[in-house]
């Protein structure tokens, strides 16, 4: 396999897993543990083979850190759930410094907007219709229930990617 097909691949990686992340969080509420650990798992062989320095790598995993400490204490104050701060931590591994304020504002933003759909689906107006639906949005439109947070982080880790960390070291492409 040449290289740039492998860089290719190990990005795909990241993508598919913070998609299925946040397919699984919007249909289950869920965001199942493997999904995290193969993201952080992942991390560090990308990062060698897009070039990181180690200086930058040890950086990541401390930014990694600090935002799995973030989201226990948001964990803590319920404000999301285990599998989000997990998701968050290990999303974070992969966009590093250079991306970590695009991250949180393009995820705080999204979340945002994330709340006021579902208010609209929870409102009196529009929860027949979701009634009607699949269970999982039924479950979505129920008065008072959680918000999949992990599909706010997802979206969130896929628009700062283009500015973190792997990306970064990468050169911000290699012939797409």
């Amino acid at each position: 396999m040449s290289p740039d097909l492998m860089k290719q691949a190990l990005m795909g990686v990241f993508a598919a897993l913070v998609i299925v992340a946040a397919l699984k969080d919007l249909t289950s509420y869920t965001i199942p543990n493997w999904i995290s650990a193969v993201l952080a798992l992942a991390f560090l062989p990308a990062a060698l083979l897009m070039g990181a320095e180690p200086l930058q790598i040890a950086i990541a995993v401390g930014v990694g850190f600090g935002m799995l400490v973030l989201g226990v204490v948001m964990f803590a104050l319920r404000w999301l759930g285990g599998g989000d701060a997990k998701l968050m931590a290990a999303a974070s591994l992969w966009i590093g410094l250079p991306g970590l304020a695009p991250f949180v504002l393009c995820t705080g933003l999204v979340g945002g907007a994330l709340a006021l759909v579902l208010l609209a689906l929870r409102s009196a107006w529009l929860r027949p219709f979701a009634a009607a639906g699949p269970p999982w949005v039924d479950r979505l439109a129920t008065p008072g229930g959680a918000t999949p947070y992990g599909v706010a982080i997802a979206v969130g880790a896929l628009l700062a990617f283009q500015d973190g960390l792997i990306m970064r070291a990468a050169g911000g492409g290699f012939g797409m």
